[in-house]
């Protein structure tokens, strides 16, 4: 840990100047308490540092959560060894690919018998918090159980004694997206109204206690909960093409899911303050947690060290070190095949962007990240799943 300023900690050996300014910009708004915490995966984000644990009273900045509320992690450790799969891991990955939808903006032709209680869920907890998710996105009920692009993937991992994970990485989709963009809209024209000067607009907040602060938290759950529950589907989707694939029933022996786009409220010495952590997960002492790498690198499963001046929290994956666009001018396919080696994936230009070149060593990454998890398994991909 090295102590920035009074107002930042960081645990980022890895931190570019403009970085290192946007988060001292943030930890210096006056709500922020105690400190900001800067994760090791830290880099450049709207408004606030992705990689960044942001503890505030009386206020919560929406952009400083993130666009796509809830996103984070699901693994599934199974029964399973590597000798139980076949030698060609084509057919699992595209039996996959046909079972969940990918690239953004992909919707399910209809509702199968998983989802239906989950939305069911959904539209209850919609009714008690008093909106209407289809304002923000009509179809959210067919994107329950789709996964995105982007970042976001599905794989399968064996761990250090060649044991089977399913391991897979989205979000709350675009209802989520489209009521995270709303409530960033409505803090910043709060700011016009109240005469506010901000050093980023993107660091506009919402004042608790009002109408507009109590409607963002209340639709801020409901898309954490669409999140969690958008990864609970899709894995049992996963856990289904494994089991038609090995002609076998897959017994589940440890499940876990985690954000890493979320706020809530937490008690930090001796106050209770609402916790943002964009890009960063909650690691209380023995709490389960997943770190991933890029596409073609490890990723971790870990266990939280409870440590008090990072916010209980941990990083939530590599850290981007190249911007989409200039991995694209940077890279070529030959290396990204090069990188996939081994890995069963969709060989195409359009995940170039997405190159482990262009991100952060998740190694050293996770070196930074000693004092706030322990690790207990390393994973490595076998096949990777992706949206355009």
């Amino acid at each position: 840990m090295q102590k920035i300023t009074n107002r930042l900690l960081s645990w980022a050996s890895m931190l570019e100047e403009s970085t290192e300014q946007q988060a001292r910009t943030t930890a210096d708004m006056p709500f922020v308490y105690p400190h900001l915490a800067l994760m090791p995966d830290a880099h450049l984000g709207l408004g606030a540092t992705v990689g960044s644990v942001i503890p505030t009273l009386g206020a919560v900045m929406p952009a400083a959560v993130g666009v796509d509320i809830g996103c984070g992690m699901i693994a599934v450790r199974t029964g399973f060894h590597r000798s139980d799969l076949p030698t060609d891991l084509r057919s699992l990955r595209e039996s996959i690919e046909r079972a969940i939808p990918v690239s953004a903006g992909a919707s399910n032709r209809t509702i199968v018998e998983t989802a239906a209680p989950r939305i069911a869920d959904l539209e209850a907890r919609a009714e008690r918090a008093g909106f209407d998710p289809a304002g923000a996105l009509a179809k959210w009920r067919n994107q329950l159980g789709t996964l995105g692009s982007g970042n976001h993937f599905i794989e399968v991992s064996l761990d250090e004694d060649g044991r089977v994970w399913l391991f897979l990485h989205s979000g709350s989709r675009g209802v989520g997206n489209k009521i995270a963009q709303r409530h960033i809209a409505v803090a910043k024209h709060a700011m016009e109204r109240w005469w506010i000067e901000l050093p980023d607009p993107d660091l506009a907040y919402l004042v608790e206690g009002t109408a507009e602060f109590d409607r963002y938290i209340a639709e801020l759950r409901w898309a954490q909960h669409f999140a969690l529950l958008n990864r609970e589907e899709m894995m049992d989707r996963v856990v289904r093409q494994l089991a038609g694939v090995v002609d076998s029933e897959v017994q589940e022996l440890e499940r876990i899911n985690c954000h890493h786009n979320f706020t809530q409220r937490e008690e930090h010495w001796g106050k209770s303050v609402w916790v943002s952590r964009k890009g960063a997960i909650q690691a209380r002492s023995g709490q389960p947690g997943l770190i991933p790498g890029s596409m073609g690198t490890a990723s971790y499963v870990v266990e939280g060290r409870g440590n008090k001046p990072s916010l209980e929290s941990s990083p939530h994956g590599a850290g981007r070190s190249y911007s989409r666009s200039a991995a694209r001018r940077t890279f070529t396919h030959e290396q990204l095949r090069q990188a996939m080696v081994g890995i069963e994936y969709r060989d195409t230009d359009a995940f170039l962007d997405e190159i482990p070149a262009a991100y952060k060593p998740i190694d050293q990454v996770m070196a930074d990240a000693a004092d706030l998890v322990t690790v207990r398994h390393t994973l490595r991909q076998i096949v990777n799943v992706k949206g355009d």
